[in-house]
C-alpha cells in the first residue's frame, strides 16, 4: 500500500464525515475508479435508487428541472462534470465524461481514437 493513507471525507449528500482507507484509495486507483463523494450508506440508498428503474432526482442534475433520461445537463447552463481515470492501455492519467465503472476499461483519448478510428 506504501504511497497510501486514510483520508478523511465529507459525504456530498448527507455531509457526514467519512474515510476514504488506504486499501480503498489502492483498489479505486488499481481500476481507474475515481474518488467516492458520498458516505457507503449514501451510496447505498443511490444504487437501490438506480436498481429499482428510479432515476431519484440526482442532486449533480437538479431534479427540479426535469432531469431524467434524455435530459441534457449542459442545455441548462450546467458544465459536463470530468471524472478521473487511469487509461486501460497505456496507463496514463485521464478525464472522461462519465463516471468509470467496475468491470469496464477507460481509455484516454489516443488510445481510444487507435481502437475506434473515425470513419
Amino acid at each position: 500500500m506504501g504511497e497510501y493513507a486514510d483520508k478523511p471525507m465529507a459525504c456530498r449528500d448527507c455531509g457526514r464525515p467519512f474515510t476514504f482507507t488506504a486499501g480503498e484509495q489502492e483498489f479505486y486507483a488499481s481500476r481507474g475508479f475515481s474518488e467516492p463523494t458520498r458516505c457507503a450508506e449514501c451510496r447505498a440508498t443511490r444504487k437501490a435508487s438506480r436498481d429499482s428503474g428510479g432515476y431519484g432526482g440526482d442532486r449533480e442534475y437538479g431534479s427540479s428541472r426535469g432531469s431524467g433520461y434524455g435530459s441534457n445537463p449542459r442545455s441548462q447552463g450546467g458544465a459536463r462534470q470530468m471524472f478521473q481515470a487511469v487509461c486501460a492501455d497505456c496507463g496514463t492519467a485521464t478525464e472522461v465524461p462519465f463516471e468509470p465503472r467496475q468491470g469496464r476499461p477507460v481509455h484516454c483519448r489516443d488510445c481510444f481514437e487507435q481502437r475506434n478510428p473515425r470513419r
